[in-house]
């Protein structure tokens, strides 16, 4: 099983880790796995695929100190060891919570939420905690369609190119809160999306 597992590379559900050697930074990953599809930490494998093993006992506790003391709120995270070639590998296993954001406690105290996008960790959008803010809210959110919307959306539509959240503020003349609110809401009555491109989140309309 474990070398099917490797076999797969790192990708959006699946991260390679040599060893832990900062609970804080394991934190950041499990946040992204929560916060997306859910997702497994390999533990004792290089970049390359490569088994390299840990001491099975210390990865432990480092995974379960970030999950517990370092992700707000805490995730639970299944363990097993593995061993092959030798060595010892951990698998730490972490499904998606059903309410996100799970933020990961920083070196500076600062809360942050992250997800996973092909094999990175990114740090959410406003946009995205916005969304997932109003996914929370039991009564749901109306969607006040007035012309000042609906030209709002036309500019979406109409853009050359997809609209990051600053250049959709600037063009729009809105406070930026309300810009961060009203395109989650779009998000939310599926009129526009969000991607992910160059590193960069972008906001364009969805084509009917």
């Amino acid at each position: 099983m474990l070398h099917r597992l490797i076999a797969e590379g790192e990708h959006q559900q699946q991260d390679f880790k040599y060893e832990i050697s900062d609970a804080r930074k394991i934190a950041r990953t499990l946040s992204a796995f929560a916060n997306t599809d859910g997702g497994r930490l390999l533990i004792g494998v290089k970049d390359n695929g490569k088994i390299a093993g840990v001491r099975s006992d210390e990865e432990i506790y480092m995974v379960e100190a970030a999950a517990s003391l370092y992700c707000i709120p805490p995730v639970e995270c299944r363990m097993s060891i593995h061993r092959e070639e030798g060595h010892n590998v951990v698998i730490a296993e972490v499904d998606a919570v059903e309410r996100p954001p799970v933020c990961a406690r920083l070196d500076d105290g600062k809360l942050c939420a992250f997800v996973r996008i092909a094999d990175e960790n990114i740090v959410a959008t406003p946009v995205q905690m916005a969304l997932w803010r109003e996914a929370t809210d039991e009564v749901g959110t109306l969607l006040p369609f007035t012309p000042r919307e609906q030209a709002l959306l036309q500019m979406l539509t109409e853009a050359p190119e997809p609209l990051t959240l600053n250049r959709f503020t600037r063009l729009g003349r809105l406070p930026r809160h309300r810009a961060v609110r009203l395109l989650a809401q779009f998000i939310r009555f599926g009129l526009i999306e969000q991607r992910f491109v160059a590193h960069t989140f972008v906001y364009t309309a969805v084509e009917n």
